[in-house]
C-alpha cells in the first residue's frame, strides 16, 4: 500500500511517528507533502526513507501560497498510485481535498481528513463559524472518512457532513510508558525550579498564547492568598512576560515561576502537587493525557477535548472564582486524582488507524 501524509507545515508529523513506524516495517510506503520552507520535519523520516515533497501551504486560509498548494497537490496525486491520502490540519486539508476532488473518479484512492479540533465549536466566535465551518461542511463531500478525535466534533461532523464515514478516534495516542513510574528527586527537582521543598507545587504545561489562558490560574492565586502554593508554567511564547508582570502587579511574582521550554515535563508532572489545563479551545489536550497517566491530580477548563478526559474537576475558563474554589478544594482536603483510559494509549489508537487504513489484520494479528 503506497500512503501519502499531507500537513501544512512539518514539525505536525511528529504525532505519527509510531504508525508510520508500524507502517513502514509491514511493508507499506509513506510518502510526506508538507510546507519544508522554515519548517523543520522530525528526522526519523528520513532515517525511515519516507519521501518528502514541499508544498506552498500557509496556515494563513487566506495566503496565496494555498492556491499553488492546491495545484502541487494536485499534480502530485495525479502522477503517483496512493492509496490512501492522509491530511492534517484545516489548510492543507481544505487544499488536498479540493485538489483530490476529480482525481478520486479516475483513481480509486481513500481520502482520509483528521480533525484534530474544529475551529468552530461549542462556545466558538461566529467569525469561525462563518469562515471554518461552511468550508469543512463543502470539504466533507469529497472526503471519504473524516476523523475526529473528540465526541463533540464526531457529533457535529456525523449529523451535519457528508463523508462516506466519520469515525472517532481517541487521539494520536499517548505513550504512556513514558509517564508511568518515573523516578525523580523531587526535593533536588524543586529546588532547581525555585519551589520550596515544602510549598504546594501547580504546575501547567503549554505555549504561552492567549489562548492557553495561564492568566486565569495567577488572578485566582492571587485571590486566594496563600503564598506557601506555587506555579510553575511551561512552555514558550509572546506571553511570557505578560504573565510575570501579571503575578508581579498582584502581588505574587516571588511565587508564579515561568521556566520556558523544558526537557524534563514528565518529572514535573510527578513532582507537582496539582497539576491546571486552563485552555478556552483544545482538540484533545497531551499535556492533560500525560499528567494523568502520571498519576498527579488536575484539574481543567469545562471545554471540548478537556471533558474526554476529566468528569469531574472541571471549571469555566472565564471564571476566576471556578479556578480558586478547585484549587483551595485541591489544597486542603482532596488528593485524589483521575487515571487515565486506556483506549488513549498509543497501542489502542494505532489499532483502531490500522482498521481505517484497512491493515488491521497484517498490523494486529
Amino acid at each position: 500500500m503506497k500512503i501519502l501524509y499531507i500537513t501544512t507545515i512539518g514539525a505536525t508529523m511528529r504525532f505519527f511517528i509510531s504508525f508510520i513506524k508500524e507502517l513502514i516495517n509491514e511493508g507499506h510506503t509513506v510518502e510526506i507533502a508538507t510546507n519544508t520552507t522554515g519548517h523543520k520535519l522530525p528526522d526519523i523520516y528520513n532515517e525511515l526513507g519516507c519521501k518528502v515533497h514541499h508544498i506552498d501551504c500557509s496556515r494563513n486560509p487566506l495566503n496565496k501560497g494555498n492556491l499553488n498548494a492546491v495545484k502541487q497537490i494536485k499534480e502530485l496525486v495525479s502522477k503517483n498510485d496512493y492509496d490512501i491520502v492522509h491530511c492534517h490540519t484545516p489548510t492543507a486539508s481544505a487544499c488536498t481535498r479540493f485538489a483530490c476532488r476529480n482525481i478520486k473518479g479516475k483513481k480509486n484512492i481513500k481520502v482520509i481528513y483528521t480533525a484534530h479540533g474544529f475551529h468552530f465549536y461549542k462556545g466558538a466566535s461566529i467569525k469561525n463559524w462563518l469562515m471554518y465551518y461552511p468550508i469543512e461542511w463543502v470539504c466533507s463531500f469529497w472526503t471519504d472518512t473524516i476523523i475526529t478525535i473528540n465526541n463533540e466534533d464526531y457529533l457535529r461532523a456525523k449529523k451535519f457532513f457528508h463523508a462516506k464515514e466519520t469515525v472517532y478516534v481517541p487521539g494520536v495516542g499517548l505513550d504512556a510508558e513514558k509517564f508511568i513510574n518515573i523516578a525523580v528527586d523531587k526535593n533536588l527537582k524543586r529546588k532547581e525550579l525555585g519551589v520550596p521543598e515544602n510549598g504546594y507545587m501547580i504546575l501547567s504545561v503549554g505555549e504561552l498564547n492567549e489562548n492557553k489562558n495561564h492568566q486565569v490560574v495567577i488572578k485566582a492565586l492571587a485571590e486566594i492568598k496563600n503564598y506557601n502554593i506555587h506555579y510553575v508554567i511551561v512552555g514558550r511564547g509572546k506571553l511570557a512576560d505578560n504573565l510575570k508582570a501579571l503575578a508581579e502587579s498582584l502581588g505574587i511574582g516571588p511565587n508564579v515561576h515561568v521556566v520556558g521550554y523544558r526537557t524534563d515535563v514528565p518529572e514535573l508532572y510527578k513532582i507537582a502537587d496539582l497539576f491546571v489545563h486552563p485552555s478556552y479551545r483544545e482538540g484533545l489536550p497531551v499535556a492533560l493525557m500525560e499528567c494523568l497517566a502520571v498519576g498527579t491530580p488536575c484539574i481543567a477548563s469545562k471545554i471540548r477535548g478537556c471533558i474526554d478526559l476529566l468528569e469531574n474537576d472541571l471549571f469555566n475558563p472565564y471564571k476566576v472564582d471556578e479556578v480558586k474554589e478547585l484549587i483551595i478544594k485541591k489544597f486542603t482536603n482532596e488528593k485524589t486524582f483521575t487515571s487515565l483510559d486506556k483506549k488513549f494509549y498509543i497501542q489502542e489508537v494505532n489499532k483502531k488507524m490500522s482498521e481505517i487504513y484497512g491493515t488491521g489484520d497484517c498490523l494486529h494479528e
